[in-house]
């Protein structure tokens, strides 16, 4: 079966516009993203989802710069995109992520897709998000093409339509869900972007590992990192997450 990574992205962003495109160390976040999902062991392609607005150009212009596929869609209808996107690309699994994470982890990706594919078609959807024990921003969601399928055909409400995944995970009766916990609860550490003190913990933290050679990081290093320095965990201690994030 084919396994295809699909994030979304976007240059609009309520909080901090234009933010996956934002540099840390010469290169944009999206990019940093994009280089940790290739080395999943187990995705057999990467799409980035993003809109049919002029202003995403430059989000176009570096898929081809680094040979991504990309697709293009609705802005406000994010399932209809995804799904759209996940059809062209022929996805049997599709393994959600979104673009202002860009210390995605590649490890943890392939133990959110080894817990779907070790279950003998038990699963519909499994995730390291509902029961929360990694850090906010290293986020994985994996379903087969018939619940995202099912999802786009079934959701109505606008929250479902703007975000792709809720019509699943909050419907457990319809669908089957699986989790994947960390053996440490690491839940307190928020590690994605969504705004200028998001950034600039991230832009500590990339900063940090690369002067200490340390580029193909796991979640591991960035956690001895951070207790290194544990002042930096102040940086963006104060932002409250969304209920459903501007991700997309």
């Amino acid at each position: 079966m084919k396994i295809v990574a699909i994030t979304q992205a976007r240059m609009g962003s309520t909080r901090l516009p234009g933010k996956i495109m934002r540099e840390v160390l010469s290169k944009p976040l999206l990019e940093y993203q994009i280089e940790r999902v290739r080395r999943s062991k187990y995705i057999h392609q990467l799409v980035i989802a993003t809109t049919i607005k002029e202003t995403e150009q430059p989000i176009i212009d570096l898929c081809k710069k680094l040979n991504v596929d990309y697709y293009r869609g609705s802005e406000k209808d994010v399932l209809s995109r995804y799904f759209q996107a996940a059809v062209q690309y022929k996805a049997d699994i599709v393994v959600r992520l979104t673009s202002d994470c860009p210390l995605t982890d590649p490890d943890i990706i392939d133990a959110v897709i080894t817990e779907f594919l070790s279950n003998d078609n038990q699963y519909d959807y499994v995730s390291n998000t509902i029961e929360r024990t990694y850090p906010r921003g290293l986020d994985v969601e994996v379903f087969s093409m018939k619940a995202l399928g099912l999802a786009n055909r079934e959701a109505k409400h606008p929250v479902y339509r703007e975000h792709v995944t809720p019509f699943i995970y909050l419907h457990p009766v319809q669908f089957h869900l699986g989790f994947v916990k960390n053996t440490i609860d690491l839940s307190s550490h928020r590690l994605t972007v969504d705004t200028e003190e998001d950034l600039d913990l991230i832009s500590c933290v990339i900063t940090g590992l690369y002067n200490k050679n340390i580029e193909s990081f796991a979640l591991s290093d960035i956690i001895e990192l951070l207790q290194e320095n544990p002042e930096w965990l102040l940086i963006n201690s104060q932002i409250e997450q969304k209920k459903l994030d501007d991700e997309g």
